[in-house]
C-alpha cells in the first residue's frame, strides 16, 4: 500500500521474480496491508505476492476477494491446481492479453505455411538442429514424439532410474510409478510458469501449433521447447535418489524445490518471453501495429527490459 504522497509501487518486471510457489491448506487472505496464508491454527505466513510470477493453489486452499485483487494488481497469476499440481482448474489473467497479439496469433495459427515454420522453429530450438526438411506438422509431431521417448529412455539409463514408459492417470495420482509422478509435478511447475509468460506477453494460451485443441496448447508449445535441458532431468534425478531412499522431503515437494533452483540456475523466466516471440515472428507474417486506441499494458516501467512483463 502506497504512503500519503509517493507514487503507488511499480510491479517488478516478470524476469526479475522468483519462478513460482505452491500453497496448500490454508485461507489466503490480505490483512494488514500483505499477502498472507493463515493456516488452521491461525498462524500467518507472509507471501511476497509481487515477487512470484506464479502461485499454484492446490486443494485445501481457500483465497479471498481481497487477495485476488492484490494478486491482479502486483501482476501475478494465481493457477487452481489439482494434488501436486497435476490438473489445471483455473487460471487469473492479470492486465489480459492485447487484441493486436491475439489477432496476429489467430492469423499465425490459421495460416498453413506460417504455422508449419512455427512448428520447424520450435523443433529447432528444442533439439538444437533444423527439422527435417518436406515435412508437415502432424509427420513432425510423430517425429518429435519418438525423439522424445528415446530422450526419457536415455536420461532413465543416465540416472539408473527403472523406466517403463510416460504414463499416469489423471484420476488417480498414487497409481502412477515414481518416475511418471515426478516427470508430471516437474512438468506441472514448467506449465505454470510458461503460462505466465504466454499470458504476460500478451498472448492466449488455447491457440498453439504443435498442440492444438486443449485450454493450453501455447503454454505446452513453449513449455516444450525447454523441458529437456530443465525440469525432466531433475524428475529422474529425484526419481533416482526416491529410488535409492535418499530423500528428505515429501516425492512432490523435492521435485518442486528442484524445479525452483533450476528455473533460477537457467534464467528460464528471462528467457520465455523473447523466446515466445521469436517462435511467432518465425511465421514471417508480419506482426500489426497495436490501433490509435489500444489499451496499453496494465503496468507500464520504465525504463523495461522485458517487453512483455505482466500485464
Amino acid at each position: 500500500m502506497a504512503l500519503p504522497g509517493l507514487a503507488p509501487p511499480k510491479p517488478i518486471p516478470l524476469k526479475e521474480r522468483s519462478s513460482i510457489v505452491f500453497v496448500e491448506k490454508g485461507q489466503i487472505d490480505v490483512l494488514d496491508g500483505a499477502f498472507v496464508v493463515v493456516d488452521v491454527n491461525g498462524i500467518r505466513t507472509h507471501l511476497p505476492v509481487g515477487g512470484f510470477a506464479c502461485i499454484m493453489l492446490e486443494p485445501g486452499t481457500r483465497i479471498s476477494h481481497a487477495a485476488v485483487a492484490l494478486a491482479a494488481r502486483a501482476g501475478t497469476l494465481l493457477v487452481w491446481v489439482g494434488e501436486a499440481g497435476v490438473r489445471l482448474y483455473a487460471s487469473g489473467q492479470p492486465g489480459g492479453a492485447r487484441s493486436d497479439k491475439l489477432l496476429w496469433q489467430a492469423r499465425l495459427a490459421l495460416d498453413e505455411g506460417a504455422r508449419l515454420k512455427i512448428v520447424r522453429k520450435m523443433y529447432a530450438l528444442r533439439f538444437g538442429e533444423p527439422a527435417p526438411e518436406r515435412r508437415s506438422v502432424d509427420q513432425l509431431r510423430g517425429i518429435e514424439g519418438a525423439r522424445v521417448r528415446a530422450m526419457y529412455e536415455l536420461l532413465a539409463r543416465r540416472y539408473g532410474v527403472c523406466w517403463n514408459r510416460r504414463a499416469y492417470e489423471r484420476g488417480d495420482w498414487d497409481a502412477a510409478d515414481v518416475p511418471n509422478r515426478c516427470l508430471s509435478s516437474a512438468t506441472a511447475c514448467l506449465h505454470g510458469l510458461a503460462e505466465a509468460a504466454v499470458l504476460a506477453a500478451g498472448y492466449a494460451p488455447a491457440i498453439g501449433f504443435l498442440h492444438t485443441g486443449r485450454p493450453l496448447s501455447f503454454v505446452y508449445d513453449i513449455a516444450d521447447i525447454f523441458k529437456f535441458e530443465t525440469v525432466v532431468p531433475v524428475a529422474f534425478r529425484i526419481a533416482a535418489e526416491a529410488q535409492k531412499g535418499r530423500l528428505e522431503l515429501p516425492l512432490e515437494s523435492a521435485v518442486r524445490r528442484a524445479c525452483r533452483d533450476m528455473f533460477r540456475k537457467t534464467n528460464l523466466l528471462e528467457r520465455l518471453i523473447p523466446t515466445i516471440e521469436e517462435v511467432l515472428l518465425a511465421g514471417e507474417l508480419p506482426p500489426p501495429e497495436p490501433p490509435p486506441e489500444a489499451q496499453p499494458p496494465a503496468f507500464v516501467e520504465e525504463p523495461s527490459g522485458d517487453g512483455g512483463h505482466r500485464g
